[in-house]
């Protein structure tokens, strides 16, 4: 009995204690201050890794190879991504030098081709991810239009400046809004 009473004393200090620092104000929030903790970072990391894992594990992935989708995910992406992910021979943007944590150059990044990554992406470009930046553009765009940009990712690497302007040119006319 002894024990389940120091239990719950135990429980209820540490309760009080996390309302206290959550309430205290003190954690900095700011994106322009120093990095979350390693233990914060990692919490937060694993979260994100394993909530998009779980979400994205039965989704199916389509056939990507069709040059059409190539080309409308290379436009969006230039309209909405490029911000933040940059394109070739862009290095840093306002968006990108600005938000914490910062956006991955998926210039740079290697695209994985493997089925859950490709669930991976399409989930992460439909839904979003809180606090993060990373808009959820599904409320306004069509599966079809999220698997183009997906399609658009795994080229995007080895795409150099002038095929990047070649593939994320937009004919006029198209009627595309975001």
């Amino acid at each position: 009995m002894r024990f389940i009473w120091h239990s719950i004393i135990v429980c209820t200090l540490l309760f009080v204690a996390t309302v206290g620092f959550v309430y205290s104000g003190i954690y900095p929030m700011a994106a322009d201050s120093s990095p979350h903790n390693k233990i914060t970072f990692w919490l937060l990391e694993t979260l994100r890794e394993r909530s998009i894992a779980r979400a994205a594990q039965d989704i199916t992935v389509p056939n990507l190879d069709d040059p059409a989708l190539l080309l409308m995910g290379g436009a969006d992406y230039n309209d909405m991504c490029v911000a933040c992910h940059l394109k070739p021979g862009k290095t840093a943007s306002d968006m990108s030098v600005g938000l914490y944590p910062a956006p991955p150059n998926l210039v740079l990044a290697a695209q994985a081709s493997d089925d859950e990554q490709l669930r991976r992406q399409f989930w992460i470009i439909k839904h979003g991810i809180r606090a993060s930046g990373m808009p959820a553009w599904g409320s306004g765009h069509d599966d079809e239009r999220i698997w183009a940009m997906v399609a658009f990712l795994q080229k995007l690497p080895a795409l150099n400046p002038l095929h990047y302007q070649i593939l994320t040119a937009r004919s006029t006319g198209t009627g595309a809004s975001h």
